[in-house]
């Protein structure tokens, strides 16, 4: 095996039922580094415009990075990228557990996909071989059942699975992949993708070696990291609660998403917190490969309604999704919420954005139990939640009007509905409100994919040092997460480093948040790996061109600065007075814009990168793409 990298790629043509091996240059490798990177350079040059994202001509990459599979902590992340079926434009997302290592494993960086199957069919990968078997007998199986179903035709229980569920093959505009049950890749609807390919289900087996061409480097570096994250004051939190103890802290801020945004303060969230999960229903703590935080759990509910509810998880944004977003206060209702996602193959976020528009519209009486088949969608009602939930993964009724995404379901609706839709360029928010997270606001409003916060992920904001603001970003403010000046460098600065952790497939939690790694240091450990030369320049260098590639690239599908926008409520409605220390807050999001803009060189007045930049980064072939189609903007506004 190669150093670092397999420098091997597998190409699936499905409507042939062909399997090719491609060699991987080291200019690829070097210019786009791993996992995200990979795939944003094959999307841009082999998915043009106008291509239907269900269509044949649509292509599914699967890339991990250089790190992945090796002793680095949380090495387990791989990306699934393609056109979206939820927003017409870039999809992409990012899953941990074990199959991203087992890829590594097998011989490849990157899987290709591309055509349709004119049968089910799932792809069985081993050892730098492949092969597409008959899924006939797994259509219909959800999650959970497909990957056993996989494992006991293959007899081998090490196998790893990434498989898709009911929904995605209902045509789920939402649906995810998912590996180890429960790690999805599941936002901008990668597993409907996959359907509409009559790919059920990837399975992989590899026993190859990784090496690394300086191991005592390499582990001198890896002792250093282990001890960085021991020592870092996050480090029991997040041991303990993972993600899930966001609920308590941002109701405590006043920007948790409660009741679909129409307060930031869930009067009942210790009901439904992180705390309250680790002290009733877990069993024990659960991580990826190589983990060193593990922050999820193994849980059991007990006793109760929901009594012999076993399974994996839940992050923040399903935990939240089906508990405060919707008025939730049962905690197990929202864990049966998540787990049914699961099963379904769908994503929480999404999922529970649909049904909490719902419950507005009908709190609103825009809609009544006339459109909704009879269910109370009142604040709090977890059983018609729940029954919304199989309702959208099967299409049934009212359910089928939200299975296409929130954008969908208001055209459907109507009655002006659409200002209630809490979206970013057609996909839907996460679980905080914007109006306390001024740089989480503008970066979901500039994401690539939409409006995710996991492109940028600034959480310097809640720093609250202004010497520090001062120091790293030239503003005090800029450690604030209430003030808007300075987060336009904020949020490119955070958007290079989680372009880093997804290029390497490393985890967020210690790349991004807890900011374990510099870009010095992580040239260092690829050097150590790979024996290539990187240096910080380098690397920096190489997530600044993946940003603007993923931004031309949505650029040439119509998106401009007027799409980087955020839905009306949090730009002109205040938080209200029992969100505390968040009350009065709404988002100035033009005034970070143009900062933004300023920091990328990108044109103010559109948001197209300029020229100059585009060849600073080495994207020749991308200037002469847009200027024969007549986009590129040769001016700078300031």
């Amino acid at each position: 095996m190669s150093l670092g990298y397999c420098r091997k790629a597998l190409r699936v043509d499905l409507t042939n039922q062909k399997i090719m091996t491609e060699d991987l240059s080291p200019e690829f490798l070097n210019g786009y580094l791993g996992g995200r990177g990979l795939n944003m350079k094959r999307l841009y040059d082999e998915v043009p415009p106008g291509v239907d994202p269900l269509g044949p001509d649509n292509k599914l990459f699967i890339g991990v990075g250089p790190l992945t599979g090796t002793l680095f902590p949380g090495s387990a992340r791989v990306n699934f990228s393609a056109k979206s079926p939820q927003t017409g434009i870039l999809g992409d997302s990012n899953a941990g557990g074990f199959f991203g290592p087992e890829l590594k494993f097998a011989g490849f960086d990157q899987v290709i996909i591309e055509g349709a199957s004119p049968r089910p069919v799932y792809l069985y990968i081993k050892n730098g071989k492949a092969e597409l078997r008959s899924a006939e007998h797994l259509l219909g199986r959800d999650v959970f059942a497909t990957q056993e179903g996989i494992i006991e035709e293959l007899g081998d229980t090490r196998v790893q699975v990434a498989c898709i569920g009911p929904a995605a093959e209902n045509g789920v505009r939402y649906a995810g992949v998912f590996c180890n049950l429960v790690r999805a890749a599941a936002r901008t609807g990668m597993g409907t993708v996959m359907a509409s390919k009559n790919l059920k289900a990837i399975a992989v087996r590899g026993t190859m070696d990784l090496k690394a061409a300086d191991p005592i480097k390499f582990m001198q570096i890896i002792n250093k990291v282990d001890k960085d994250i021991a020592s870092h004051v996050e480090y029991q939190t997040r041991l303990l609660l993972g993600t899930t103890k966001l609920v308590h802290a941002l109701n405590e801020a006043g920007c948790l998403a409660t009741r679909h945004f129409q307060t930031g303060r869930f009067e009942d969230a210790e009901l439904v917190s992180g705390e309250l999960l680790a002290e009733s229903y877990k069993k024990k703590s659960k991580g990826c490969f190589a983990c060193t935080i593990p922050c999820s759990r193994f849980f059991e509910i007990t006793d109760g309604k929901y009594k012999g509810l076993k399974s994996e998880g839940p992050e923040f944004e399903g935990l939240a999704g089906f508990s405060s977003r919707v008025g939730v206060s049962d905690l197990g209702a929202a864990l049966k919420g998540v787990d049914l996602c699961n099963r379904y193959g769908m994503d929480v976020i999404s999922t529970s954005e649909c049904i909490s528009f719902a419950m507005e519209l009908f709190e609103r009486g825009i809609i009544a139990t006339s459109d909704t088949d009879g269910l109370e969608l009142k604040w709090g009602n977890s059983e018609a939640v729940l029954e919304l939930i199989e309702k959208i993964a099967y299409r049934k009724g009212f359910g089928d009007v939200l299975a296409d995404g929130v954008v969908k379901a208001a055209t459907h609706i109507g009655k002006d509905s659409e200002k209630y839709a809490m979206h970013v360029k057609g996909l839907e928010l996460f679980q905080a409100d914007p109006r306390g997270l001024k740089g989480y606001a503008l970066g979901v409003a500039v994401a690539t994919r939409g409006g995710d916060h996991l492109r940028s992920e600034p959480s310097f904001e809640f720093y609250e040092d202004p010497e520090e603001g001062i120091r790293r970003f030239g503003v005090p403010e800029a450690a604030f997460r209430l003030e808007y000046k300075g987060k336009g460098k904020v949020v490119k600065f955070y958007e290079e480093r989680a372009a880093l952790a997804d290029c390497l497939n490393v985890c967020k939690n210690t790349l991004v948040n807890m900011e374990i790694l510099s870009f010095k240091e992580a040239a260092e450990i690829l050097n150590a790996v790979t024996g290539m030369e990187f240096n910080e320049e380098m690397l920096q260098k190489s997530c600044e061109r993946i940003l603007n590639l993923e931004r031309a690239y949505i650029i040439r599908e119509g998106i401009r600065r007027k799409d980087d926008n955020l839905p009306e409520r949090f730009l002109k409605e205040p938080l209200p007075k029992e969100c505390g220390p968040s009350q009065g807050s709404i988002v100035e999001l033009e005034s970070m814009l143009d900062e933004y803009y300023l920091e990328h060189n990108w044109d103010k007045e559109t948001g197209i990168p300029l020229r100059a930049k585009l060849i600073d980064l080495g994207l020749h072939e991308v200037v002469k793409d847009l200027e024969e189609r007549g986009i590129l903007s040769e001016r700078f506004t300031l």
